[in-house]
C-alpha cells in the first residue's frame, strides 16, 4: 500500500524538518512546544486507548506483542497545538523474518500508519548472511532497498521468542521516530505487518513482532 500524495506530504514536511532540526540544536530557534503527549514501556500494564492491545513477558520485560498479521492502534485526544506529531517506536522483530525477497518466506513487511496515511512500509531480516548468501531488509530505508540484515538494529543478541525460542541473535531489537505533519486535537497511530511463511504450519511462532516502547510528542514548528 503506497504513500498516499507521497509528493505533497513530502513537500510540505521537509522544511518542517529543518526546523525540527534547528529546535534541537540551537537555544533559539523558530519552533514553539515540544510535549510529550504520550509514552508507555508498557512495564505497568497499561493498555488504555490501545486497540488489539495485549502484553506478554520476554527477557524479564512486558512488552505490547506479539502480533502476526495483525494491526494495534493508539488513539489519544486533547493534544496541545501543533503541526507536527512525532512517533517514537521500539520495535522487536521475532524469529524468521525474511526481508525483501518475493517467494514463500517474504516479502516481510511492517507498516505504520497516522490518520490512516502510511508513513512508514519496511521490512526486516533475521537471516544471517551466509557464505556471501544474504536475505536482505528495506530498513533503516522504505522499501524497497537492499540493506544487510539487522542494519540500523539496536541490539542484536537476544534470543527467539517461539521458533526459534533459546537461541540467541534471533530477536532484533529496533528502536527509530517519524515526524508526521499534523494539526487537530486527537490523532490514531496505526502499526501492522504484513508477513508471509507459507512452508510453515504455524506462521505466527515463525515470524512476528512486539513493541517495548511507544512514545508520542507534538511540535509546532514555524
Amino acid at each position: 500500500m503506497p504513500i498516499k500524495n507521497k509528493s505533497t506530504f513530502l513537500i510540505f514536511l521537509f522544511p518542517l524538518v529543518l526546523g525540527l532540526s534547528s529546535c534541537q540544536q540551537d537555544t533559539v530557534c523558530d519552533c514553539e512546544g515540544n510535549d510529550l503527549v504520550y509514552s508507555n514501556d508498557f512495564s505497568g500494564g497499561d493498555l488504555n486507548n490501545i486497540e488489539n492491545g495485549r502484553l506478554m513477558v520476554f527477557e524479564n520485560d512486558t512488552i505490547l506483542g506479539n502480533y502476526h498479521n495483525e494491526e494495534v492502534t493508539l488513539n489519544l485526544s486533547s493534544l496541545p497545538s501543533h503541526n507536527i506529531v512525532k512517533v517514537t517506536v521500539e520495535l522487536f522483530v521475532h524469529d524468521s523474518w525474511d526481508g525483501n525477497p518475493d517467494n514463500i518466506g517474504g516479502p516481510d513487511y511492517w507498516y505504520m500508519n497516522v490518520e490512516g496515511e502510511e508513513v512508514m512500509r519496511t521490512t526486516f531480516s533475521n537471516t544471517a548472511c551466509v557464505f556471501g548468501f544474504c536475505l536482505m531488509q528495506s530498513y533503516p530505508n522504505n522499501f524497497f532497498r537492499q540493506n544487510l540484515p539487522k542494519t540500523g538494529a539496536v541490539r542484536t543478541n537476544l534470543p527467539g521468542l517461539c521458533h526459534l525460542s533459546g537461541i540467541p541473535e534471533n530477536t532484533t531489537v529496533y528502536s527509530f521516530s517519524r515526524l508526521v505533519s499534523h494539526t487537530g486535537p486527537t490523532v490514531k497511530i496505526t502499526l501492522g505487518d504484513e508477513l508471509l511463511q507459507l512452508n510453515s504450519p504455524d506462521p505466527k511462532c515463525d515470524e512476528s513482532w512486539s513493541v517495548g516502547k511507544i512514545e508520542v510528542s507534538t511540535l509546532f514548528v514555524m
